[in-house]
């Protein structure tokens, strides 16, 4: 019996659209290809499950909360009590306990903050977050936080999402880049769901998570962002987090004022960093064993909630109380004071909790007393410039602390005085720290993190124009030379880029490559390492080149 083939199989979608599509696209201004769509709609389950672990870990909080301080197994949310028995002083030893055990025995990246975590994993471990650290990090800063650590419960989700999106990657086999994709989306997801800021989520993925700004990783991280805003009323509420009344805008006067509350921004957060990494340091001479750390910082956090219970917890309520100036000076100091003080120690006894909230509240105590003695804008506003300055200059995200700002509050015309007091308190910052909250322990344990997004200089020179420029004036390697270091085949077309080129020179193991017109395939001249090596060179030395700004001639 004759076979009868079969009809070709007509097309897919993905694959009739994949035609129209350059797999990878290389020159133009963006890089992209077809692999973007295919991240994006991964986002989307990547910002789903986020947004819906930001919700149990709220729903945690509060149980937690319930069941040391009330005596009640509910998932109804209350803040700590305002007054607070002596004996309770000993519920955030227990819950330094608690975490200390889950960290020992479960996972040691549960500890801290989570974002210096986060960016560890995009630096030197390619992105690979183990899977256990997606639950464990929820369930230990649940415990940390409901049992009144002062901490706020955006780095934990941000963590806890940017696992998610790492292991998704992993169990999808891709790559390194892939991955760091994901989990910052997923990160992104969990500081929008928890405060409904997608737009200042998707900067702080760029600030201090992805650092590149290309389409491969920042549409995927906004689509995250979108759809975990889009899951927000559902699981968190609708509307602002901290919403307040609208500013009047500021007179000419305000920008001399913005610029002091900038620099009073600046030096607050400096030295909440430089408090942090004290207590650290001075935990880590103590000989006791660094599980029992967190339990010997409760000590110190429940005496502080008994000298102000406002210090506890993620005090959300008292952030939304500074903004709208419902709290006395002198509540306004003992809060900055105490917060200020059991936070620092906490967190540098290794604890888990977020960041944000408690520089956001301390930021505000202080512009709330700040906004006493200016005479222009309200107590109010200047207490929300002076929190988002504190926050963009601690975590050196200026971008991220202003729009987080206008988001956050949904007052419109306090976002150009927020770019400025962000900016200045960011300046300050940059001059006098040489790292921030977030790299500080990463240099301790020796990763040099360097957060300034520049434009790669092979990525923007072609091979043959840099033959014709290196050609003016040099002596040209030989043709009896050139036959005997190089390989014919290796040539490459004078339209390829210097990026690869380089990639070539690795691929074959070779140090010189010849370059030849489009047109016929005329030998131009070579490329050898130490071309490339001198014309990176010359480009790092006139960018650092020092010359005076202002010259008059003599």
């Amino acid at each position: 019996m004759q076979e009868r083939s079969l009809p070709p199989r007509a097309p897919t979608f993905l694959q009739r659209f994949r035609l129209r599509l350059p797999i990878v696209k290389q020159t133009g201004d963006y890089s992209g290809g077809e692999r973007i769509l295919r991240l994006s709609l991964l986002a989307v389950l990547v910002g789903s499950v986020a947004a819906l672990m930001g919700w149990v870990l709220l729903k945690l909080i509060a149980f937690v909360i319930n069941a040391a301080y009330y005596g009640q197994w509910s998932f109804v949310h209350h803040s700590i009590p305002n007054h607070l028995a002596w004996t309770l002083i000993l519920v955030p030893v227990v819950g330094g306990l608690v975490v200390g055990l889950m960290a020992r025995y479960g996972s040691r990246q549960i500890r801290g903050h989570g974002i210096p975590e986060a960016m560890e994993a995009v630096l030197e471990k390619e992105s690979r977050i183990p899977p256990r650290v997606a639950w464990l990090k929820p369930l230990a800063s649940a415990v940390s936080i409901g049992t009144g650590g002062p901490f706020g419960a955006e780095g934990p989700i941000i963590m806890t999402g940017g696992a998610l999106g790492s292991v998704f990657a992993q169990l999808l086999d891709l790559n390194p880049a892939e991955r760091k994709t994901l989990l910052a989306a997923g990160a992104a997801a969990g500081m929008t769901v928890i405060f409904g800021t997608p737009a200042a989520a998707v900067l702080m993925a760029v600030e201090l998570l992805l650092f590149e700004w290309k389409p491969r990783s920042l549409v995927p991280v906004a689509v995250a962002s979108v759809i975990a805003q889009f899951w927000r009323p559902f699981l968190i509420g609708p509307g602002a987090m901290f919403p307040m009344p609208e500013s009047a805008l500021l007179p000419l006067s305000g920008i001399l004022w913005c610029i002091a509350a900038g620099v009073v921004a600046g030096l607050l957060a400096m030295g909440l960093t430089q408090l942090v990494y004290f207590f650290e340091r001075q935990f880590e001479k103590n000989p006791v064993h660094w599980m029992w750390w967190p339990a010997l910082g409760g000590i110190f956090v429940g005496l502080g909630g008994w000298l102000d219970p406002r210090a506890l917890g993620v005090g959300y309520h008292n952030i939304r109380a500074l903004l709208n100036a419902r709290l006395s000076r002198a509540a306004a100091a003992k809060l900055l004071v105490t917060k200020g003080l059991v936070w620092s120690l906490a967190l540098g006894s290794g604890t888990a909790g977020g960041v944000l909230a408690p520089l956001v509240m301390v930021g505000g105590a202080a512009g709330l007393l700040l906004g006493g003695w200016i005479p222009v804008g309200t107590p109010g506003l200047w207490a929300l410039l002076v929190m988002a300055g504190v926050m963009g200059c601690a975590m050196r995200a200026p971008l991220t602390a202003a729009l987080f700002g206008f988001e956050v509050t949904g007052n419109a015309h306090a976002l150009v005085a927020l770019l400025l007091v962000c900016m200045v308190a960011h300046l300050v910052g940059v001059l006098f720290q040489e790292r921030s909250i977030m790299t500080e322990r990463l240099a301790l344990r020796g990763h040099d993190v360097r957060q300034e997004l520049t434009q790669d200089p092979f990525e923007i020179r072609r091979a043959g124009d840099f033959v014709r420029a290196r050609a003016v004036g040099t002596r040209e390697t030989s043709d009896p030379d050139r036959e005997k270091s190089v390989a014919p085949e290796a040539a490459v077309d004078e339209r390829a880029l210097l990026s690869e080129v380089i990639e070539m020179m690795e691929r074959r193991g070779i140090c010189k490559v010849p370059v030849v017109a489009r047109d016929g395939g005329a030998l131009l001249g070579d490329i050898d390492r130490d071309d490339l090596i001198a014309f990176y060179a010359k480009v790092r030395t006139a960018d650092r080149k020092r010359s005076r700004i202002l010259a008059w001639k003599r």
